[in-house]
């Protein structure tokens, strides 16, 4: 109770306090890319119910279709606008429309899209007992993620094998931390990766 109405306090600010900068991102990736400004992707939620993230739109139409995973910073799929979105972060702001609606929280596993879901064991399947969240100690260790990838030989591979079990080690040990002081130590980390990175 006491997480949700921390979600919703701080989605609200995050929102009003935001909103002249996401009316600008707005116009920039209307002007620079068109329409539409938002992505909306179907990830695996809270007791492996399927809802939609929001995301500001960083790639060419249609993109997905030529695979899930992003490779590199610069993957060629990538707008102009897109790729300072994605560097920064800033393409996730509209998550904060999930933490006030419900289906996700500020903090919490990163949700994955079914594909992956539904290859994960009895015990990975764990992560999906909470609800997903913005950010988690897996977003803070692989902020680089998309650099691994574009390093690997076969990427899809590497993320199935290497990077996605990883991941789902770290959300296990949020869930077995988890709490408003832990959630706190995870915002505060992950903002200072941002300005780092």
């Amino acid at each position: 109770m006491l997480k949700r109405l921390f979600d919703i306090v701080c989605s609200l600010i995050g929102i009003l306090i935001l909103s002249p900068f996401l009316i600008i991102i707005i116009l920039l990736v209307a002007i620079t890319s068109g329409f539409p400004v938002f992505y909306l992707q179907t990830r695996v939620g809270k007791n492996n119910i399927d809802f939609k993230l929001f995301k500001f739109r960083t790639m060419k139409l249609n993109a997905d279709k030529a695979g899930l995973l992003t490779v590199g910073g610069r993957d060629s799929r990538i707008t102009s606008i897109g790729y300072y979105l994605r560097k920064f972060k800033l393409d996730e702001l509209p998550q904060l429309f999930n933490v006030l609606f419900g289906s996700m929280s500020l903090v919490g596993p990163r949700p994955e899209v079914r594909k992956y879901v539904d290859m994960y064991n009895a015990e990975q399947k764990k992560v999906l007992s909470v609800k997903p969240g913005i950010t988690d100690y897996a977003s803070i260790d692989y902020i680089n993620e998309n650099e691994l990838l574009a390093k690997s030989q076969n990427p899809e591979e590497t993320y199935i094998k290497e990077i996605m079990p990883a991941k789902l080690s770290l959300n296990l040990k949020y869930i077995s931390e988890a709490g408003l002081g832990t959630d706190l130590k995870i915002i505060f980390r992950t903002l200072g990766k941002i300005v780092g990175n």
